[in-house]
Order: C-alpha cells, then structure tokens, then sequence
C-alpha cells in the first residue's frame, strides 16, 4: 500500500469513526470534522516519509483512541438524567470489561466480635 492510499485511509477511518463516535450531536461532529480536516490540510505538503508515517501513527492511535474510550452522554429531556451511549467497542479491549470473565464476590470474613465463645 502506498503512503498516499494509508493517508487517505487513515482520513477515511477518522470521520468514519467520528460520524459513530459523535451521532446525532451536530456540535461535536462538526467540531471533530474540522479538526480532523484541520490536521491533514496542515501536514499537506510534507514530503518526509519517515514524518508522515508517524503522522499516519498518529491518526490510527487517535481514532483508535475515539472508538475504544470516547462515550457518549445525552441528556433526557423528562428528567434530566444523563444517559450513556456506549458501543460495543468501548471498553471490550479491556480484560477487566469483557463479558466472559466471571468475576467471584470475595466470602466476608467471620469477625471475631460476631462469634461469642
């Protein structure tokens, strides 16, 4: 693959990631929009490979970043609690998070003042 085709795919998986990332809040896709576009324009004219391959590092770690940690919160209107948007992606990397470990609730130790001898 060539620079050229991992720049414009990292660019791609940055507003793709963006668009899902930031649904339905216009405010925050319109801002992550134009700092994405913001950070390729200024790096345009760079012709160091080493460089726009860190660049590229750089893109991935951050959409990575999104997709993996970045939760949505939206306000419900009837009473103002918070509801979470959490995709499946968030978290899911994360031993700790994943659905298959079964995690064991640890026996409370007898106290000494609860056996009367």
């Amino acid at each position: 693959m060539s620079i050229r085709s991992k720049v414009l795919s990292s660019f791609k998986k940055l507003h793709k990631t963006r668009l899902e990332v930031f649904r339905e809040d216009d405010r925050a896709l319109a801002v992550a929009r134009d700092k994405i576009n913001l950070e390729f324009r200024k790096n345009k004219y760079e012709k160091d490979t080493e460089k726009i391959s860190e660049l590229i590092q750089i893109a991935e770690d951050s959409e990575d970043i999104l997709r993996r940690n970045v939760v949505q919160g939206i306000v419900r209107e009837e009473d103002k609690a918070l509801r979470l948007r959490i995709r499946k992606d968030v978290l899911r990397s994360d031993p700790m998070y994943s659905l298959d470990v079964k995690y064991e609730v640890p026996k409370k130790k007898p106290n000494s003042s609860d056996n009367p001898s």
